[in-house]
């Protein structure tokens, strides 16, 4: 397992350094800072002077590599727009883009299992029809359009609930989990559902039930074990997806997470702050994408044979 993760690791460090010279680079082409926090007035002396304070009138080559020394000395910079450091402004923003991504998921991961369960053990049935087309138009509806309506119908027609913001306690999580979790919800259910149509129909059911295992237990603890891992492995690739994919919900509700810094950062060309907001999301899918793989091999044994190997 060592072996697995040393390899996993390795191979995750060219994808990272491509995404940090990527970001170094298309955060440039946002256009000069200057133009933003100078007046319009400002003279060619003062720009210069900005630039200079700035380290913006170095070569483009010596200001990346600037950048990644401080990258390794944990130096990111600091903030144009608020002058704090940016590491810290990331780190701060982080937790709340976990936290409404880890209740997304639980949420998406229980109905899932739920639904897809009780479809499969009635497959062909109309519940099952009724479960499999719902699946289907949930995991292809857009976040935006339904972030969108959301605040329309349930803020703006019936107001009973926040338009953006966390200042109204659990209010303020109803909207934006609601529509985070529609498509991992559709899904997942997909997934365990064909998952399990699989299970329910192998030899070791057939044998617990000619055992007298009731319909609970073969479903519990033979199926759905076995239909748990390409479960799993979804789920971490659409938690994957939550986590760098969250700026337009979070920019629509005012989330104040990691993608809602990296839209005002783009707003404001705040390079330094966008640079270490995509450096510590980045990061963390590395982290998830382990935790996936060790799941995975945790729950498949011949996955673990070949870590090892």
């Amino acid at each position: 397992m060592l072996r697995f993760l040393r390899r996993r690791s390795l191979t995750s460090v060219l994808p990272l350094v491509v995404v940090l010279l990527g970001v170094f680079v298309l955060a440039r082409l946002t256009g000069d800072p200057s133009a933003l926090y100078l007046p319009e007035s400002a003279t060619p002396a003062q720009r210069a002077e900005f630039a200079a304070a700035n380290g913006f009138d170095d070569p483009i080559q010596l200001q990346m590599l600037d950048y990644l020394k401080g990258v390794l000395q944990l130096d990111l910079g600091q903030s144009l727009r608020t002058g704090e450091d940016a590491g810290t402004m990331a780190l701060r923003a982080f937790p709340a883009t976990l936290q409404l991504a880890g209740a997304t998921m639980l949420i998406a991961v229980v109905l899932a299992i739920l639904i897809g369960s009780w479809a499969a053990y009635r497959p062909n049935s109309i519940g099952d029809r009724i479960a499999s087309t719902l699946s289907m138009i949930a995991a292809s509806v857009p976040d935006f359009w339904l972030a969108i309506m959301g605040v329309w119908v349930f803020a703006v027609v019936l107001g009973v609930l926040p338009t953006s913001g966390v200042d109204y306690g659990m209010a303020s999580w109803v909207l934006p989990v609601a529509v985070l979790v529609i498509r991992p919800l559709g899904v997942l259910t997909q997934v365990v559902r064909g998952a399990m149509v699989s299970a329910l129909s192998a030899p070791y059911v057939r044998l617990a039930r000619s055992k007298g295992a009731s319909d609970t237990r073969v479903v519990t603890h033979h199926a759905l074990r076995n239909a748990a891992a390409p479960a799993l492995t979804v789920a971490g690739d659409l938690t994957v997806g939550l986590v760098n994919g969250a700026v337009v919900v979070e920019t629509i509700f005012g989330w104040p997470g990691i993608g809602k810094l990296m839209i005002d950062s783009i707003v404001g060309r705040d390079f330094a702050a966008l640079q270490a907001a995509v450096l510590l999301t980045a990061v963390a899918i590395f982290v998830l994408n382990i935790v996936i793989d060790i799941g995975y091999a945790l729950l498949d044994s011949r996955v673990r044979e070949t870590a090892t190997a």
